[in-house]
């Protein structure tokens, strides 16, 4: 069954390709934005920009260090620049240049981190960017924001040319169906959107796996249980008080990211829930594993990544909190 097709949302084209044309009409609108290749324009879909704007472009070749480096000394000189790649490439081979040029001096760089998690599929480990999040975590300057579909990626994208300071925007080769239309949707960063009531259990989902946090909400519903779903589009700074109220309202909280459980999404939600109102969790993410190389889908179906998965996942948060009652 086609992602988001149990939530009764509409399919749309891969998300690498709605960067690309978020990234064109970013520069479009404002001169001051230029783009930086590390010669994957063609996968993160950043040559939109080059055959626009060649003159913006920048194709600086395999070389993350020095394409991190030239951002940096673009965004001092009063450009706000957009450096490009997959974000395995980026943040695991240039990590100390982002840290130094970038999150430390608190500059105004841009960081597109394509081909995040394991549904980018046959291109295998070496390329799958699974770390990402706990990575970009790891500084403090960094706004993180991870797109949950095409109408989200363009409002992320322009929030992030806006924003004063270091932003990562997370995007994906695969596509994902539309949660929002395209002419309404709420988006603030650091404010989490609220995509369906529900009072039993919170499923909170960001990137792909909101989609998937939809499907698992209408499996539930026909058993009776009503699940709240949260798109955590920001993960940081963070939503303490749409978290807060997700505690409190239906006393369980499952997370699903496509993402490791260590360090991600779900392992901060738990920190913060903790210190505000503890309530039984779950996590559904990936489990100390590389992934392997296949097809999109049956990597999300063997690694756990499924509808099915977070449902189950729900069914135990919920047995939790009725223990303890």
């Amino acid at each position: 069954m086609r992602l988001g097709e149990r939530a009764g949302l509409k399919p749309a084209k891969p998300m690498r390709d709605v960067f690309g044309d978020a990234l064109l009409e970013v520069c479009r609108k404002n001169p001051k934005v230029v783009v930086l290749d590390g010669d994957l324009g063609n996968s993160t879909k950043a040559e939109t920009v080059r055959q626009a704007f060649p003159e913006r472009f920048f194709n600086i070749g395999i070389a993350e260090s020095n394409l991190v480096s030239i951002g940096a000394g673009l965004a001092a000189c009063g450009f706000i620049p957009f450096i490009t790649s997959f974000s395995s490439f980026l943040l695991c081979n240039a990590y100390d240049q982002i840290r130094l040029c970038i999150a430390l001096s608190n500059i105004n760089a841009k960081i597109l981190g394509s081909h995040g998690g394991i549904t980018l599929g046959k291109d295998g480990p070496t390329q799958m960017g699974i770390e990402d999040l706990a990575l970009v975590g790891g500084w403090p300057t960094f706004t993180i924001l991870v797109p949950s579909d095409p109408t989200i990626m363009h409002k992320a994208v322009a929030a992030a040319v806006e924003h004063p300071g270091p932003v990562f925007v997370r995007s994906s080769r695969v596509a994902m169906p539309y949660i929002y239309p395209p002419d309404a949707c709420p988006f603030e960063i650091g404010k989490a959107n609220v995509v369906r009531q529900g009072h039993d259990v919170t499923l909170i989902g960001c990137g792909i796996m909101v989609a998937m946090a939809l499907d698992a909400a209408a499996i539930l519903a026909e058993e009776g249980i009503q699940a709240r779903v949260i798109d955590m589009h920001t993960l940081r700074p963070w939503d303490v008080e749409t978290l807060a109220a997700a505690a409190r309202e239906t006393g369980a909280i499952v997370t699903a990211e496509e993402h490791l459980l260590q360090g991600g999404m779900g392992s901060n939600i738990a920190r913060i829930v903790a210190g505000i109102h503890p309530v039984p969790m779950r996590f559904v993410g990936l489990n100390d594993t590389y992934a392997e190389s296949a097809d999109p889908e049956d990597l999300l179906r063997k690694y756990g990544l499924t509808a099915e998965n977070i449902a189950a996942a729900a069914r135990q948060a919920i047995a939790a909190k009725v223990a303890r009652t």
